[in-house]
């Protein structure tokens, strides 16, 4: 390992906020000492506890996120928060950024919070959401927030990544409930009524109650529904109690275990697909030929079966006896 990674590991792993910072930049842009940098982390990573933070939007997940923060801080817990936002057009990055969120924690260094954003990839994480909590993990958070893009029935992939995964919703969406069931209802280890001070929360508890008394319950688990508002701090205590039950319930069990081999098989997946396009793509030549079969496939003097099989052949990736 060189010397300014083995350095760099070590900044991160003292939480070195700007360390921090500068490894995650360096995970979104592929920067080539990012590989090395997680490879010397890794070992120091499995002590942080994730929780995910889903919903549509609107709900107030990131105010429920930032009042979360604020009550482990109270505990004396290191807190990381990856926000995951919608992608700019224009830039690229984040539209929201953490300059506008949880102002209340930047003077606070316990509390470290990154923006990230989706960059084109579905499921309501950033691909690298992944990477961005193990350094979080390597850096001593003990408890990571992970609020999702709000993106409806699709974000279900922090289900995988999460340990606790938290469902928001609010009254006066309309008919709330038959909106997510088909997604998120499924995914939910807690249920959170958001803004619960308007006059439909008790009809939307209701519905989830009564949606929820028809599923059996997983491994020993009922997800129970936790009325919040979060702009007053009023219910976060008792949803902070609520995880810690259900971190206690799965402790011994061999399901969160099991998650994780999930996890990291999809993310070993993803590792090796991105391996294996930029061996086939080559750099700059292969861009250029991916252009001209592009060409030719669009204007349809070859078919794209064959362009693809010829892209294999060319890496040495081809399967015998295709063109």
């Amino acid at each position: 390992m060189a010397p300014v990674v083995e350095k760099w590991a070590d900044e991160v792993r003292a939480g070195d906020v700007r360390a921090l910072s500068r490894a995650i930049t360096a995970i979104e842009n592929h920067d080539a000492n990012a590989e090395p940098l997680l490879r010397a982390l890794f070992p120091h990573t499995g002590e942080a506890y994730l929780i995910g933070v889903t919903g549509a939007p609107g709900t107030g997940k990131s105010t429920l996120v930032d009042r979360l923060a604020a009550n482990y801080r109270k505990q004396d817990e290191a807190v990381g928060v990856i926000a995951v936002d919608p992608t700019s057009p224009y830039s690229g990055g984040a539209i929201l950024g953490d300059r506008i969120r949880m102002q209340g924690h930047a003077a606070d260094a316990g509390v470290f919070i990154r923006s990230m954003a989706t960059r084109g990839f579905l499921g309501g994480l950033s691909r690298t959401t992944s990477e961005v909590a193990l350094l979080l993990d390597a850096g001593g958070k003990r408890r990571i927030l992970i609020e999702t893009v709000g993106v409806g029935q699709d974000e279900v992939d922090i289900v995988r990544l999460a340990d606790c995964v938290i469902v928001v919703v609010v009254p006066g969406l309309g008919d709330d409930i038959q909106n997510m069931k088909a997604g998120l209802m499924e995914i939910a280890d807690i249920f959170v009524v958001n803004k619960s001070d308007r006059e439909d929360a008790e009809r939307v508890e209701q519905q989830l109650n009564a949606m929820l008394s028809l599923v059996m319950p997983q491994h020993g688990w009922h997800p129970p529904v936790v009325r919040t508002v979060a702009s007053e701090s009023r219910g976060v205590d008792t949803l902070a109690e609520t995880i810690a039950r259900f971190r206690e319930h799965f402790a011994s069990r061999p399901e969160r275990q099991k998650k994780h081999v999930e996890h990291w098989k999809k993310r070993l997946l993803e590792l090796l697909e991105s391996r294996l396009l930029e061996r086939v793509m080559g750099g700059a030549q292969g861009e250029a030929q991916l252009e001209e079969l592009a060409r030719e496939v669009a204007e349809r003097r070859k078919d794209p079966f064959t362009a693809v099989s010829e892209i294999l052949a060319r890496s040495g990736l081809g399967v015998r006896g295709q063109a």
